[in-house]
């Protein structure tokens, strides 16, 4: 029979890592046993011990929830959050002094923030929303742990449980009435999203069979860029380099992909190399892109219909809209439907730069999902679509990369430049330049060599600014702007190797 030190030998860390969760402080681990599959991420609140949670979670919640007297529209307006939670903090301090009174200050806030996270939050699944490192948490039923994708280590088990059935949906419902909608036995499923921006998805059994369920897609607090991408070895700089060649010259291009391979992060990374002077309109299901805060920008949502089946707003009215709102880009979240491609496409024939995104695979695919049902685009359209990015997640080695970067030929055929090799983790050159530049020749005037050397001009930026860490939206965003008005000045900086100042308007 093992013993329990043979037991700890088993087990190996992998990482260990703190964060703070609305005050809190929070320490993640995350290890692996010997003979298990997947990795375990162990959550420990630090400071608050089981059975100060006890007494939390039982009588002092309860007598919260007595002494707060709120309305329910209070709690559920997004407006009015922040100032509810005030409430509840103020009047947490009190009733923990109380019932502690030689509790320290510091500690009363940690106590007082776990009561509101219980209280109005979803528990410590708050938590795990707060880790940076998440990129997904999903409840499968209360019988099972709560599952999380970690960005370097994948599907875990983590070693929270949640109590019940009743629960789980008291959750689900709980969210679906902060955005106006409901969850029950007559509409079991739901799709909404947190007022953090982060996609939630609940089903309720049976339509779930084993019990209720919850998804939550966590939307990137530190969006992604291009040179962080770079840095991250998801893009060559060449190809990077390329795009924002394409970027700048007001060529359309579509980013294309599986679930989860970092459409609309590049999507996001694409928005960082437009020009200040330009006025972009974003359409999404749900806010996820965030652009240069000094940007031309009009983000715009998609609206669910009420209850009553009155009110929606679908992406197809977005887009007619804002081609009535004189924007020079238009990025759209996702293409899934015949009428919105139409009208996206029609955008491009009319001289509007347009990115989106669709679900494909690779280049080939993505030209034949845009010409078949559902979305079923005539082949002639295609003409205005200069390119297709292609990313790709590549769950056994947990990696994300940019597959494929493609021309679209003048036959509306993809023809493949750039192709990532999973065995050398190397983009190979595969495919010669031919629509896209004579694209390029005719909207910007450079010849075949011109354009060879405006892409090694850039990537020297880029690899400029990942040397020295240029990663934010708005850094990016401010060094590409700047490049545009005075090359020189930048190329200067690029050339003698040395930092920039930013000047914030």
């Amino acid at each position: 029979m093992a013993t329990e030190e043979d037991n700890r030998a088993k087990l190996t860390m992998l990482a260990s890592y703190t964060f703070r969760s609305e005050g809190i402080p929070v320490e993640a681990k995350i290890t692996r046993k010997e003979g298990e599959f997947v990795p375990r991420y162990d959550l420990v609140i630090q400071g608050i011990a089981e059975g100060t949670k006890l007494i939390l979670e039982t009588k002092l919640r309860a007598e919260l929830i007595t002494e707060v007297k709120l309305d329910i529209s209070d709690i559920l307006d997004p407006k009015k959050f922040e100032a509810v939670k005030v409430r509840f903090i103020e009047s947490a301090k009190k009733i923990l002094t109380r019932n502690f009174p030689s509790l320290q200050e510091d500690k009363k806030e940690i106590l007082a923030a776990y009561l509101l996270q219980n209280t109005l939050g979803l528990g410590e699944i708050e938590s795990l929303i707060s880790d940076e490192q998440l990129e997904e948490i999903v409840v499968n039923n209360s019988r099972d742990p709560v599952w999380a994708y970690h960005k370097k280590f994948g599907w875990c088990r983590t070693n929270l449980r949640i109590k019940n059935e009743e629960v789980v949906y008291d959750y689900a419902s709980t969210i679906a009435r902060k955005v106006g909608r409901q969850i029950n036995t007559l509409n079991p499923m739901l799709d909404a999203h947190l007022p953090t921006g982060d996609r939630v998805n609940a089903t309720l059994f049976p339509i779930s069979a084993f019990g209720n369920t919850i998804t939550i897609r966590k939307f990137s607090r530190n969006p992604w860029t291009i040179t962080s991408f770079i840095k991250a070895g998801t893009i060559d700089p060449e190809v990077a380099s390329l795009i924002w060649t394409c970027i700048q010259n007001e060529l359309s291009l579509i980013v294309s992909g599986g679930t989860g391979s970092g459409k609309t992060s590049f999507l996001n990374a694409m928005a960082g190399l437009i020009p200040a002077n330009q006025r972009i309109i974003t359409i999404e299901d749900t806010r996820e892109l965030t652009l240069p805060s000094f940007l031309h920008w009009v983000p715009m949502t998609v609206r669910e219909a009420n209850p009553e089946g009155k009110g929606e707003v679908t992406m197809l009215d977005l887009m007619i809209n804002a081609l009535r709102q004189r924007p020079d880009r238009i990025l759209v979240g996702e293409i899934r439907r015949q009428k919105e491609a139409e009208v996206m496409f029609e955008a491009m024939h009319t001289g509007h730069s347009v990115y989106a995104t669709v679900h494909a695979d690779n280049s080939e695919q993505t030209i034949s999902r845009l010409t078949n049902p559902p979305i079923n685009v005539p082949k002639e359209m295609l003409d205005a679509l200069s390119g297709i990015v292609v990313t790709f997640r590549h769950r056994r080695l947990n990696v994300r990369r940019v597959l494929e970067f493609a021309e679209v030929t003048n036959e509306s055929k993809a023809n493949v430049l750039y192709r990532w090799e999973v065995k050398t983790d190397k983009v190979r050159g595969i495919g010669k330049m031919n629509r896209l530049a004579q694209t390029l020749g005719l909207y910007s005037g450079l010849d075949e060599k011109e354009i060879e050397q405006d892409v090694e001009e850039k990537m020297k930026v880029l690899g400029w600014m990942c040397k020295n860490n240029y990663d934010t939206v708005d850094q990016v965003g401010r060094i590409v702007s700047q490049y545009y008005i005075n090359p020189s000045e930048i190329l200067e900086a690029v050339q003698k190797n040395k930092p920039w100042e930013f000047k914030v308007n």
